[in-house]
């Protein structure tokens, strides 16, 4: 076996404390995804849509991408993040982080055409601007549930690196200098 195997193994309660934190910020970034919704039950547009609404919809993406943020600088300032399997975790943490804050600017952006909507008369304008705040709004909320899946993915990785552990425990508790035959009781026999 490599000697190196130990070092590279993550520690199981490290791995499970990072688990839980994964799906727990993993289950916020979708919940919001599917919660912040723009469109109506039909499917149409609100006649007046909220700018307050949507830009809170910013501020919590903000929050959240925060949220993903420090779960990737805690991982990468820990000792794991440089095993094979923290290298996958780090690029899954990595990934989530930037794509998580690209949310809020998104969304930011759907504020601000439904403001201008509200101020024009226009139909040509409030046609371009309408389709704006629905690509922009959608695009957020895309954004949200992709870095949710790379959220997934990193604790998947640490799920998968506990079942190696399980598999190999039984193994290493077995490597090391043979142990001697148990003696016969009565000495030795000729």
């Amino acid at each position: 076996m490599n000697p190196d195997f130990p070092r590279d193994l993550i520690p199981r309660d490290d791995a499970l404390h990072l688990i839980h934190a994964l799906h727990a910020t993993k289950d916020k970034l979708h919940d919001a995804a599917q919660r912040w919704e723009l469109l109506d039950e039909e499917g149409h547009v609100p006649a007046a849509p909220s700018y307050t609404a949507l830009l809170q919809h910013a501020t919590d993406a903000q929050d959240l991408s925060r949220d993903v943020l420090r779960l990737a600088a805690d991982f990468a300032r820990s000792p794991h993040h440089a095993t094979r399997t923290g290298r996958t975790v780090l690029k899954h943490l990595a990934s989530a982080a930037t794509i998580s804050s690209h949310a809020a600017p998104h969304f930011t952006e759907a504020a601000e055409n439904a403001l201008a909507l509200s101020r024009t008369a226009d139909p040509t304008d409030r046609h371009y601007l309408t389709n704006r705040m629905v690509i922009d709004h959608a695009s957020a909320r895309a954004l949200l549930r992709r870095a949710s899946e790379s959220l997934r993915d990193a604790a998947i990785e640490l799920d998968d690196h506990l079942g190696v552990q399980r598999f190999l425990a039984p193994l290493t508790r077995r490597e090391g200098p043979p142990e001697p035959p148990p003696s016969r009781p009565g000495g030795l026999h000729r």
